[in-house]
């Protein structure tokens, strides 16, 4: 029996989205490995740095694809878009904060959790119905999460534990921003979390003292994380996801929890605590029961400007 042509390019678009998602998330890996990389620049002088990056990109990219400005785009989508690039600022911070004070593993293990903060917000503000099979896995991972940091109380570790949570909670302000304005067109609200976050931490900078004058080094590492790190690996995501169901974008993301650690192990020689990788399988374990229990459920398709 031969295939129809239809059935062949449904087939090529599913290979290609599964080979753009998992290279998304393979470049979003390396943020442990790139905040490692920093020499003596902290958390808010990195964000300013990378959001000029990705900014610039992004507009671009924008241009390019739509033919339009994104701030034309962001109007339509009103509130929401504010929200949802306000959200990703405090996303970011947090994500750098957890990263130079917890080890990479502990980070994006927690980062890891935001689509079931996700799904209890858009149950609490959008009224959107959670599956039951969501509400154990969430149980099951709150456990998992209480393993991780239970030898850190007290600590520095312990803050950059919260800290990795709260951006957790800033990705899923973002996502339920976006279902809230109705609109599946990431790059555009993205775009705006870095003109939100050149602003707020240049005003952070002057606040604490800090100069926006950093080494050529921590520049460089900074600017091409917002290119390569940030910008193209959301663009990979978006152009792979519409082609895929939830359940297999939520098992292809685990590619950016599980490559993180094994990039600064292998280079760098980082490890992480018992606590860490038991609490983590636990996390893990809820995060794949909940996508193989939802197979069949699928995203609404992303526009991509």
């Amino acid at each position: 029996m031969t295939t129809s042509p239809h059935e062949n390019r449904t087939a090529d678009s599913h290979k290609h989205g599964i080979l753009f998602v998992f290279a998304a998330g393979v470049l979003w890996s390396t943020v442990g490995l790139g905040i490692r990389l920093i020499d003596d620049a902290v958390v808010w002088q990195i964000l300013f740095y990378r959001s000029i990056s990705m900014s610039i990109f992004l507009y671009i990219v924008i241009r390019l694809r739509s033919g339009e400005s994104p701030f034309t785009q962001i109007r339509r989508t009103g509130l929401p878009a504010v929200i949802a690039g306000l959200s990703l600022v405090a996303a970011y911070a947090g994500g750098i904060y957890a990263i130079q004070n917890t080890s990479v593993a502990n980070a994006m293990l927690l980062f890891a959790t935001a689509p079931f903060m996700a799904a209890v917000l858009g149950w609490l503000v959008l009224r959107e119905p959670v599956r039951c099979a969501t509400w154990i896995s969430i149980l099951v991972a709150l456990s998992g999460i209480a393993i991780m940091v239970a030898d850190k109380s007290g600590s520095i570790v312990l803050k950059g534990s919260l800290a990795a949570l709260a951006s957790a909670l800033g990705f899923a302000i973002f996502t339920v921003a976006l279902r809230w304005g109705k609109t599946d067109e990431m790059l555009p609200s993205v775009f705006l979390s870095g003109v939100f976050a050149i602003v707020i931490t240049f005003v952070v900078c002057l606040w604490l003292g800090l100069s926006t004058t950093i080494s050529v080094h921590d520049g460089s590492v900074a600017m091409g994380m917002g290119v390569f790190q940030v910008g193209a690996g959301l663009i990979l995501y978006t152009l792979g996801s519409r082609s895929l169901p939830a359940a297999e974008l939520a098992l292809l993301s685990l590619a950016e929890v599980l490559l993180a650690p094994v990039w600064v192990w292998l280079l760098l020689g980082e490890t992480a605590s018992i606590y860490t990788l038991f609490g983590g399988a636990v996390l893990l374990a809820a995060i794949v029961g909940n996508a193989l229990s939802g197979k069949r459920r699928k995203p609404p398709a992303i526009n991509v400007p």
